[in-house]
């Protein structure tokens, strides 16, 4: 195997015998094999494309596919071998419509040599592993051409999973779903390094399309998030705990839990779901239960009833935990030994046997007591601007500093609970996604009523973050969004924030900090570019990053 998509990657340049999230080599190999035959479905998919007979039937089990590989969602080698099985399927019925549509055109039978990823097949999940070994990563010998290959691949698959939330509640968009075949099919060619660039932009761009229907999904289903107080600690009932980023998910199993007696508690990404008005009406959606997703292993144990898994974010159980059995996974998400919840024919779900579960087990044992607040996306910022302009304008508050991202086990990420800690309390952060955990339980107090950590969300909430920038850059009459009192100190860890990544350099952003460490898949030229055109750099230490920051650099 070779990996390095994550930031915890081995020496941060990659897992060669076992994942340090730990994903095994054969599961590794059978994900790059599903993404190589996901780029032969793309090549018929623009071949007919070309002949103006596009085909976007394949764009939901492109975004699954995708979703499936992105780091901790799914370590099953049997759901990965059906994965494959599909797309190869999926992949010879769209053949067969291209020939069909060739000859239709053109009069003739087509007879052009096609890369092999859309003419390789097999049955056999031996010959699956033997292939695999062949078409992962490392076939990209030169550095540079793997590297924004990889850099575009990974941007894809936090795009499919942003894409895939909106369209599990209905919303999808043809441009997101064209650029998902375009950019696959595209990196089964020669191109310049120009043409490759100028696809990793347009990923960006289309990240925050992405991220802008998954904001319109979320708020057209659930309604605007609102400032809100979460609890922090437990009752006397038992409990199921739900994790990941799935609203739908949530208010499935909240409706199939009302009146039995069990509660709901929200783990890790599922946070924000209190800041939602649809969500409030359920009196047994009782509060947060933990912290970060690297922190299961003891919060699981701890919780006593079911875990419900809704998408990535899941770390193996260790050996002594007791809390597998209490495991269940849905959507994308696969653990041997866990039990799935599939998708029934008609799109619902039943939580029949999660819901029985709980009512076997004893209640959470308390962590922690008090509250959070949060719910600060833009809707509601929007709603606070004339207040925050004010405090911006009298010198209250000096400079905003974007922390958003992800959390990690990496011992460098005390870095920025650090940077919290020490920045001058004239400083608002702007946070969304799991990085909120390193400080969003601290008190740091507030600037004329407004909190220092204003909470947008999830992930991708950062979204909100890019356009309360956009808004205060009008309201300030600013032309440029870099002229704003606004520094980005970003964490990423896994490939959604590589999506949010490429998006806020899509938006012009520049000067962001990246940490804790810059990605393995960046080769020294490319990073060079990233460097030279958008002034990303590396984390330095607390102290000079926040003198830095303060003073616009």
């Amino acid at each position: 195997m070779f990996c390095f998509q994550c930031q915890e990657t081995v020496g941060n340049t990659g897992c060669t015998v076992r994942g340090v999230c730990g994903k095994e080599e054969s599961t590794a190999n059978l994900q790059d094999l599903l993404i190589y035959v996901l780029k032969g479905i793309s090549i018929y998919s623009e071949r007919l494309k070309e002949l103006g007979r596009p085909d976007r039937s394949t764009a939901r089990f492109i975004y699954q596919a995708l979703f499936a590989t992105i780091t901790n969602a799914n370590f099953d080698d049997e759901r990965f071998v059906g994965l494959i099985r599909e797309a190869l399927m999926i992949r010879e019925q769209l053949r067969s419509r291209f020939l069909a549509v060739y000859k239709e055109k053109t009069g003739e039978d087509f007879n052009e040599n096609l890369h092999d990823a859309a003419t390789w097949s097999s049955d056999d999940p031996a010959e699956f592993a033997e292939k695999a070994t062949s078409v992962g990563v490392l076939a990209t010998s030169d550095p540079d051409v793997r590297s924004l290959r990889e850099l575009l691949i990974l941007g894809l698959k936090g795009i499919s999973a942003y894409a895939e939330h909106a369209a599990v509640l209905g919303y999808r968009k043809e441009e997101i779903e064209d650029f998902m075949t375009e950019a696959l099919a595209s990196t089964t060619k020669e191109l310049s390094a120009n043409e490759m660039i100028d696809l990793v932009m347009r990923a960006g761009e289309t990240a925050v399309s992405a991220m802008a229907l998954l904001d319109e999904a979320n708020t057209g289903s659930y309604g605007h998030p609102e400032i809100s107080e979460v609890n922090l600690g437990v009752r006397n009932n038992p409990g199921i705990l739900i994790s990941g980023h799935d609203l739908k998910d949530l208010e499935a199993l909240l409706k199939q839990t009302e009146g039995t007696g069990v509660d709901v508690y929200t783990h890790g990404e599922m946070l924000p779901a209190h800041y939602y008005p649809a969500f409030k009406k359920y009196k047994h959606l009782v509060g947060n239960y933990g912290g970060s997703w690297w922190r299961q292993n003891e919060e699981f144990e701890a919780f006593n009833g079911p875990i419900l898994m809704t998408t990535n974010c899941l770390v193996p159980p260790r050996k002594n935990n007791t809390y597998l059995d209490r495991l269940f996974t849905t959507g994308v998400v696969g653990y041997e030994g866990a039990t799935h919840i599939p998708e029934n024919p008609d799109g619902e779900k039943d939580f029949s046997a999660i819901i029985a579960k709980a009512k076997q087990c004893p209640p959470p044992t308390p962590l922690e007591d008090g509250k959070l607040i949060g719910g600060f996306a833009h809707n509601q910022v929007f709603s606070l601007a004339d207040k925050v302009v004010e405090a911006v304008k009298s010198g209250a508050i000096r400079r905003f500093i974007v922390m958003a991202g992800c959390d990690g086990r990496h011992k460098t990420r005390n870095y920025y609970t650090e940077v919290a800690q020490q920045l001058p309390p004239d400083t608002v952060i702007l946070t969304a996604g799991c990085a909120k955990y390193r400080y969003n339980k601290l008190q740091l107090g507030d600037i004329g009523g407004i909190p220092r950590v204003l909470d947008a969300g999830q992930c991708n909430d950062s979204y909100s973050l890019a356009l309360i920038a956009l808004k205060l850059k009008e309201i300030f009459g600013l032309d440029d969004i870099n002229d704003l009192p606004i520094s980005y100190d970003i964490a990423w860890y896994e490939q959604k924030a590589v999506a949010v990544l490429l998006a806020l350099l899509y938006l012009g952003v520049k000067g962001i900090r990246l940490g804790p460490t810059l990605p393995a898949f960046l080769s020294p030229a490319v990073a060079k570019v990233l460097v030279e055109n958008f002034d990303i750099k590396p984390i330095g230490t607390v102290e000079e990053d926040i003198a830095a920051m303060m003073a616009g650099r």
